[in-house]
């Protein structure tokens, strides 16, 4: 299970890495010819209604709202990156990075399928739950055992048991 929640925290950066790369590519082109480029290029219909939507919206962003979005993409993807990688190394430290970035976002989730109730939200609402969930379980069954300090009631007791 573990390595299948890092690979999907993978496909997840480099999912993010591929838009970070477009918002930034857009910054040196005509943003509208370059979406519609891509649509053509996936076989989406560059005259698509949605499509539409998508190219007003980008467009209409100023070019630093472009770089923003494009560096913060990045980041978030970076973050994925990492937390990925350590989960597929089994790290404890990626289990527990993975529980702190995944519960820290769960109320945008909330909000989003709030306000904007849709299948796809609601999704990756009952997904991100369940990995934090399987994870922190993990974390408490294969938890180490504290070492027994020298000076306590058990460690002396240890000593004079035969």
């Amino acid at each position: 299970m573990l390595l299948a929640i890092g690979a999907f925290k993978l496909i997840k950066a480099m999912l993010l890495f591929a838009l970070a790369f477009g918002l930034h590519r857009m910054l040196r082109n005509d943003a509208g010819e370059e979406l519609k480029h891509w649509a053509h290029a996936v076989r989406i219909d560059p005259d698509s209604h949605y499509i539409h939507l998508l190219i007003s919206k980008i467009t209409g962003l100023d070019p630093r709202k472009l770089h923003e979005l494009s560096i913060g993409t990045f980041c978030y993807g970076a973050v994925f990156l990492v937390e990925g990688t350590g989960l597929v190394l089994r790290k404890r430290w990626a289990e527990y990075l993975t529980i702190i970035s995944t519960t820290g976002l769960l109320p945008l989730e909330v909000y989003e399928v709030v306000h904007h109730p849709h299948l796809r939200n609601l999704l990756l609402l009952v997904i991100n739950v369940l990995i934090v969930a399987y994870l922190i379980v993990r974390l408490i069954r294969t938890r180490p055992l504290r070492p027994i300090n020298a000076g306590s009631p058990q460690a002396r007791q240890q000593t004079l048991d035969p």
